[in-house]
């Protein structure tokens, strides 16, 4: 597993965001025994470092997105090893229960006059689909779908499992919506448990800190004490603390780092750290 974006909302560039990364939400998967990721999980300005794990080669492989905010969608034409002749991307999009087909709502960010071109006008052999929760296969791995609160669109999250290993991504999360929950931090809803329930690892939305919870009733994040409390329930493995705001310095991401050092279980994303599972 590869962490190619840990931030959130949008890019921080700067001496301060350096230690941890700059670049927007994308998650890529290695098979055990493969050479290059075929299940990319979001296009944030992340998935250009992708290109570089593959070599020469070009992406074979699915995109699952947890929705169509900039902030996971925008790299997705910068992705330059899906973009040429001998490329191979499914591309499975939210459906949005509104009629529109996923290469129309992916036209919604990706077209004129906000963009040169349009989805299907990538290189390669590309095929877009709609995605609904349930239990699904992509690349080899299984996938259980449900929809998790957010704001903005319909949001879902994601437990990916091959034979040994499961992870659980819910990188947008927003869990007041539906209560304060036992703690204040929101419900811990059957369909966040469910994902997370025994999990290898939970990537989980950890955009705000103790105190900044007002902040997510306006943009729809929990605060990481959710993240934490969230893999207790559910008996999640590791907890990856990810989707940093773009306002959170290195300095302040060591200082977070430091507070849990006590508890291994726990791992503060970093852009380009390569976790097994």
């Amino acid at each position: 597993m590869h962490l190619c974006g840990v931030r959130g909302s949008t890019p921080a560039t700067g001496a301060d965001f350096v230690r941890y990364g700059g670049h927007t939400s994308c998650v890529a998967l290695t098979h055990d025994g493969a050479d290059a990721p075929s299940l990319i999980l979001d296009t944030g300005t992340g998935v250009r470092t992708v290109t570089a794990l593959l070599g020469e080669a070009p992406f074979t492989g699915s995109i699952l997105y947890s929705h169509l905010h900039w902030d996971h969608f925008h790299g997705l034409p910068f992705f330059v090893a899906a973009d040429r002749d001998d490329a191979r991307v499914a591309v499975l999009v939210p459906d949005q229960q509104d009629g529109l087909s996923a290469q129309a709502l992916l036209e919604r960010g990706m077209s004129p006059p906000h963009f040169p071109i349009t989805p299907s006008q990538l290189r390669g052999h590309w095929t877009f689909d709609l995605l609904a929760p349930g239990e699904h296969e992509h690349e080899g791995f299984s996938v259980l779908v449900r929809e998790v609160p957010h704001r903005g669109g319909r949001t879902l999250g994601y437990r990916i499992s091959d034979e040994h290993s499961a992870l659980t991504y819910i990188p947008d999360h927003w869990p007041t919506r539906l209560g304060p929950g036992e703690d204040g931090w929101g419900s811990y809803h059957p369909a966040a448990l469910e994902l997370a329930r025994d999990a290898d690892a939970l990537i989980h939305d950890a955009t705000l800190h103790a105190g900044e919870l007002d902040i997510g009733k306006e943009l729809g994040h929990s605060v990481v004490d959710y993240s934490l409390a969230l893999a207790r329930h559910a008996g999640s493995a590791t907890v990856i603390l990810f989707h940093h705001s773009p306002t959170r310095t290195d300095d302040e991401l060591d200082a977070l780092a430091e507070r849990l050092a006590g508890s291994p279980e726990v791992i503060v994303a970093r852009q380009g750290a390569v976790l097994d599972l």
